[in-house]
């Protein structure tokens, strides 16, 4: 494969993911397919296509993922997908009765502020677990893998999933936001997760400012508590607001992870991954993670 197709690829990989976003989204509405079965279509559909990019062009070769951990990463993404399914029924019925089943606002006006809703709680939620001792303890799970890529950011511990889309999808519902701008926010917020994990070499220059890029998430988890600020997943616009907003173009982590591994079971143990948010946390200065 020639560099000229990698240099074209880095350029269109996510405006086309974007595009797709847009695309099936109106798909889905004006043909009103079943949304929830889209959404898990459009989950599986991107974690394919970040990972087909991360062959094509990986930004950090030894960040490829072996066949063990493969075999982690699939325990966790299971895990995560049956447990928060279950876990968010009662979360989903109140959606459903909370949410109007139609547009107040016309859709074009609708979609962006309940992204902007949507990510705002997300960035609240995200940087709580940061300063939260105890959050920590569930939140620090994502933190322990060594390696930033797509299978990565399925490592997550359920509660923290359940806190976290509880927030968003909540704070939706409560704003008054009807049900396919829910759904539009919930694909937006997959697509932007999935690709800003994404061991891929992609720059999305002054567009960071707005979107949050792989440049800006590499360096949230990195092991240099100095750097790794940053808490949006999405979009960046929260981060400037509060402060947070941490992009430094070129910077390289020197390693990613957790500033003292030894806070954590290590990613292959699963079980334990789990049982050790009940330990007692350890008094911290600041912030568990050193961050603000």
């Amino acid at each position: 494969m020639g560099e000229q197709f990698r240099t074209v690829l880095r350029h269109v990989a996510h405006p086309f993911l974007l595009a797709v976003l847009v695309s099936i989204s109106v798909a889905a509405l004006r043909l009103r397919w079943d949304l929830g079965r889209v959404s898990q279509l459009f989950l599986l559909g991107v974690i394919a296509y970040m990972a087909l990019l991360e062959r094509l062009i990986p930004y950090e070769p030894e960040w490829t993922p072996s066949v063990r951990e493969w075999g982690w990463y699939g325990v966790y993404f299971v895990l995560t997908m049956v447990g928060g399914a279950l876990s968010q029924a009662p979360v989903a019925a109140l959606v459903g009765r909370l949410a109007p089943p139609h547009s107040v606002l016309p859709l074009w006006a609708e979609i962006p502020a309940a992204v902007l809703l949507g990510s705002l709680a997300n960035y609240l939620v995200h940087r709580w677990c940061h300063t939260s001792p105890r959050l920590w303890r569930l939140h620090g799970v994502h933190h322990v893998p060594d390696k930033v890529n797509v299978g990565s950011n399925g490592v997550n511990h359920l509660l923290d999933v359940l806190l976290t889309q509880s927030a968003v999808q909540l704070s939706l519902a409560l704003a008054g936001f009807s049900q396919p701008a829910v759904f539009v926010t919930g694909l937006f917020v997959v697509a932007q997760g999935y690709f800003v994990h994404a061991n891929i070499d992609v720059r999305l220059g002054p567009l960071n400012h707005v979107l949050a890029g792989p440049e800006q998430h590499r360096l949230h988890h990195s092991t240099d508590l100095a750097e790794a600020g940053h808490y949006g997943s999405d979009l960046s616009v929260w981060d400037h607001a509060f402060g947070s907003f941490t992009w430094r173009p070129g910077r390289r982590p020197l390693a990613v992870g957790l500033a003292d591994p030894a806070d954590f079971p290590a990613t292959g143990r699963v079980v334990a991954s789990h049982l050790q948010a009940w330990r007692r946390p350890a008094p911290a200065e600041g912030s568990p993670t050193g961050t603000t």
